[in-house]
């Protein structure tokens, strides 16, 4: 499974990808708003495990985003289950020298069309912490809507920060490729 972006390609993890990965994902500024499962310093170690976890995954939620051959960002779904089997969290991260060119939203544009059509899914939703301006453009330029503020509710780096709730609805962004 492959999704074609304009300049990127979107794919499976695969053997091989593990230079690049590290390579791309070892930047405190990459890691500075993700997960702490994101680890900072990204060692060879952990794009190892990584790329082992992921390459043969099934289904397919987790896509490197390819620019040029090189793997230089992820992007996903975590699927939820029990009485939120209707919903899943998309998260994503670039490398730091393809920010700003507009890949992160269309990556993101991609993979929500891809997770309507692949799950049964009624609403994507994607958190992110108040400062990381830059995510909040890439998801409302994607079509996702704020839904709530979640005050002092993470912690990174030693920093209490809110983390805003953004979410799109399977009708709703059918309706916005009609448009």
């Amino acid at each position: 499974m492959e999704l074609q972006g304009n300049g990127f390609l979107l794919r499976a993890w695969q053997q091989g990808d593990e230079a690049s990965l590290q390579k791309h994902a070892d930047n405190p500024k990459v890691s500075a708003f993700l997960r702490d499962r994101f680890p900072y310093p990204y060692t060879m170690e952990d794009a190892l495990f990584w790329v082992n976890l992921a390459q043969n995954q099934q289904p397919l939620t987790n896509f490197a985003i390819v620019i040029n051959g090189e793997a230089c960002g992820g992007i996903g779904v975590e699927l939820f289950t029990d009485e939120s089997r209707i919903t899943a969290e998309i998260g994503y991260w670039l490398g730091e020298e393809h920010w700003g060119k507009g890949l992160a939203t269309a990556a993101v544009k991609l993979v929500t069309t891809y997770a309507f059509e692949h799950f049964s899914l009624l609403r994507l939703e994607a958190g992110v912490y108040n400062r990381n301006t830059a995510s909040i453009r890439v998801l409302e330029k994607a079509g996702y809507i704020q839904e709530a503020v979640l005050r002092r509710s993470v912690i990174k780096n030693g920093e209490v920060m809110d983390k805003y709730m953004y979410a799109i609805f399977k009708d709703e962004q059918l309706n916005s490729q009609d448009a």
